[in-house]
């Protein structure tokens, strides 16, 4: 079978994310949500997204075709129902559609019009659960981090810890290829994973849920409060809570992140702090670029959410809630407003457009220190973002 993720209206609430990535390539526990349900199909799904995402993540089309919402999590029932759909049937949970098995002809009526015609519908009661709004990213992490993995373990055997460590709790796993020494793991409130070529050096105290993927680096004496996902590639120092970062993210020093989602190619200046609490406790809100307002999140704690390739200076101090786009430059001192656009320059004291030939060198720059090479179709997508988000920077 030929399996597709496709976007549906909920990416448009998930900005400044989806600016750069389909839904399912939003990080959700340990994997993304593409690799959640890779898990389950055992090949690498194909996307169907906006147009402007297309040349970096596109579709394959073939005979017979299985669409599956990409804001959807995977679990056995649904996948269960999903692989029984026959031909030209559709999967709808009330209204939503699920999955689609349709045909090459059907395939490319659907990813033109976003509607499946002439199908048969199949109603869908079991479990299920959607990735809903933006901050469920962090808030529901600690449940995302559990399931994927049990997941990933079962019927493993975790490298042994050397005796340098503390271990309180026996809910963990290490890749074979991981390094941890002299650290502290607490595993009794959260699971804790170290991914390969992942390494925790020497002063660090972790209390599970913690994350820690591939080839990420926890650096010396760093505290995690749990529920925390640390993406591949990146590397993390300071106090950590609740937040997850992507991939190939930095916060390498001292300071406080919680109830944090970083987006991929982002840097923390030392002594970096945000806010996730307001002083008179009340509920928080954050921009939403979709509505153009600021929309409740029903939530006490909220910090900071970053798209990606923004980077901030040394001591920077972000307020509850804030949102800060695509290719930002925040700098100085104070507290920047709660809302800063893609492709901003400057601080609390007033913001520039960050020129996207000045940003589009910087971030090339930055791929090639990891190997990867910046392409046209990464340049044209930054202009795409930059486009889009010019009537924000007048605002």
């Amino acid at each position: 079978m030929n399996f597709i993720l496709f976007d549906d209206e909920r990416a448009e609430h998930f900005l400044p994310f989806t600016h750069t990535r389909p839904i399912s390539e939003i990080r959700c526990g340990i994997w993304t949500l593409r690799e959640k349900w890779e898990s389950y199909t055992s090949v690498q799904p194909s996307y169907h997204c906006a147009e402007h995402l297309q040349a970096l993540f596109p579709i394959e089309i073939n005979k017979q075709n299985c669409f599956i919402n990409s804001a959807c999590y995977p679990n056995d029932d649904l996948f269960a129902k999903i692989l029984e759909l026959k031909d030209d049937e559709c999967l709808l949970y009330g209204n939503v559609l699920i999955a689609a098995n349709i045909s090459d002809i059907k395939a490319k009526q659907f990813i033109t019009s976003e509607t499946v015609l002439n199908c048969t519908n199949v109603h869908y009661n079991g479990p299920i659960k959607f990735l809903e709004n933006i901050w469920d990213i962090f808030s529901s992490n600690d449940e995302n981090i559990a399931e994927d993995f049990e997941r990933i373990t079962r019927n493993r055997t975790s490298k042994k810890l050397s005796d340098t460590n503390t271990i309180i709790g026996d809910n963990i796993f290490i890749e074979e290829s991981a390094k941890v020494e002299g650290a502290i793991l607490n595993s009794t409130n959260g699971p804790i994973y170290i991914g390969h070529n992942a390494e925790v050096m020497e002063g660090s105290v972790v209390r599970g849920a913690l994350a820690l993927c591939d080839k990420s680096v926890l650096k010396l004496s760093t505290k995690i409060y749990g529920a925390t996902t640390i993406g591949p590639g990146s590397k993390v120092g300071g106090e950590v809570n609740n937040s997850v970062l992507f991939a190939n993210s930095n916060k390498g020093h001292d300071g406080f992140l919680g109830n944090a989602v970083i987006g991929e190619w982002c840097n923390l200046g030392a002594d970096t702090n945000n806010s996730n609490l307001k002083n008179n406790y009340d509920e928080v809100k954050i921009w939403s670029e979709a509505k153009s307002t600021f929309v409740k999140t029903g939530l006490q704690f909220c910090g900071l959410l970053m798209g990606d390739h923004s980077k901030c200076g040394i001591n920077t101090m972000f307020n509850t809630g804030t949102v800060v786009g695509v290719s930002a430059n925040i700098f100085g001192g104070g507290f920047p407003r709660n809302f800063i656009p893609s492709f901003s320059w400057g601080g609390s004291s007033g913001m520039t457009e960050y020129k996207i030939d000045k940003a589009a060198s910087t971030t090339a720059r930055v791929f090639a220190r990891r190997n990867k090479e910046f392409t046209k179709e990464d340049a044209d997508l930054m202009q795409y973002v930059f486009d889009k988000t010019q009537d924000q920077r007048r605002g």
